[in-house]
Order: structure tokens, then C-alpha cells, then sequence
């Protein structure tokens, strides 16, 4: 099971207003565990795309990559991890400039 250490989040401007709801880069600081086939020596983080949408929330895409070279892997989460990554996206959505 993976663990999110930290996180970066940004809103994705749509300049042309072209895409329906709000999408936010989550960049997650991963804690893999050894015996995982995900683990590296030099460390993991997954990039998420998150959406708002009709005050619903979803991950449109992600992609784990190793931290040191940001080579990306091919692996996919299981539904678990996919609700947790959901879950913590939701909670940790950036304050909007402003907003208090």
C-alpha cells in the first residue's frame, strides 16, 4: 500500500474556457514500500489530474514517475489506492488567490 508523504497542487487555468469544471495538477510525494515492484532507491511521485465538476469530484489521468530522472512508469492504481488518491485530492484542493 502507498502513502502520501506531501503533495503540490495547482489550479490549471483553461484560458479559453473551452472545458467544462475546474482541474487541478496534484504533484503526490509516494512512501513505496521496499518489496513494491513500484519502489526506487531515488523515490516515486504520481501526478494526478483532478476535475470539479458539477460539485463533483474525479481523477481524469495520472502518472507515477521516479523523482530523480522523471522517468514515468506504466502502472495503474488498484481501487483502493485510487479511492484514497480521490480522497486526498478532494481534501487538499487549493485555496482559490484570494479566498480566505
Amino acid at each position: 500500500m502507498l502513502a502520501i508523504k506531501s503533495h503540490e497542487a495547482e489550479l490549471l487555468k483553461d484560458p479559453f474556457g473551452i472545458l467544462p469544471g475546474e482541474r487541478y495538477e496534484f504533484l503526490l510525494d509516494l512512501e513505496v514500500p521496499e518489496d513494491d515492484e513500484l519502489f526506487s532507491e531515488n523515490g516515486i511521485y504520481l501526478r494526478v489530474i483532478y476535475l470539479i465538476e458539477d460539485e463533483q469530484g474525479r481523477i481524469t489521468h495520472y502518472q507515477f514517475y521516479e523523482k530523480e530522472t522523471g522517468q514515468s512508469f506504466d502502472f495503474a492504481l488498484d481501487e483502493e489506492e485510487e479511492a484514497i488518491v480521490a480522497a486526498y485530492c478532494l481534501q487538499h484542493l487549493p485555496e482559490e488567490p484570494g479566498e480566505e
